[in-house]
């Protein structure tokens, strides 16, 4: 995306890259945002926050698919599975029914640390694209040593953490029923 826009953040290219016109950056509205219907600024504001919603949303997965296709290969060469393909069952029914089920576990564990990443993250979103948030806050308030909203911020971060091993857990719960947390 920094291939695509790069050259927008140093030069103006709004009349020129086609792109800018359905995708805008720079900031969390237009410039004629307050003369705008609110049916128009609903549509604004939701064409400024696709790209860093795609960014900080996808920028943890590829490690989790890395996790899902390691533990995906690892129970296909297992031994009941083997003895499903055996039986007769077909791929589809094997890989959905059995290795699936099998594998998921550990990348569903492991979603629990996405939103304290995201929070980290969302730091480098908000200066490329010149919103205001909380990353940029919180950098802001380590330059001026403003140890306050720097516990603040800790304490945001550990409180997403709790709750994303909370909603992790509860899925697992879901979707193993060996597992009991009584």
């Amino acid at each position: 995306l920094l291939m695509l826009y790069g050259v927008s953040l140093t030069y103006d290219l709004s009349q020129e890259n086609p792109f800018y016109e359905l995708l805008p950056i720079g900031s969390l509205t237009s410039a004629n945002y307050h003369e705008l219907s609110t049916w128009e600024k609903m549509k604004d504001l939701a064409r400024h926050l696709i790209l860093p919603v795609i960014v900080l949303g996808t920028s943890g997965m590829a490690s989790l698919v890395r996790v899902l296709r390691a533990n995906f290969l690892e129970v296909s060469q297992m031994q009941f599975v083997i003895t499903a393909h055996a039986k007769g069952l077909s791929q589809r029914v094997v890989n959905y029914k059995h290795v699936l089920r099998n594998a998921i576990t550990p990348f569903v564990a492991s979603f629990g640390s996405l939103l304290p990443a995201m929070l980290g993250g969302s730091a480098l979103v908000e200066i490329i694209f010149s919103y205001p948030g909380i990353g940029k806050l919180m950098l802001e308030a380590v330059r001026s040593y403003d140890i306050y909203l720097v516990m603040a911020n800790a304490f945001v971060g550990a409180f997403l953490l709790i709750i994303g091993n909370l909603l992790a857990d509860i899925l697992l719960a879901w979707l193993d029923p060996r597992i009991s947390y009584t």
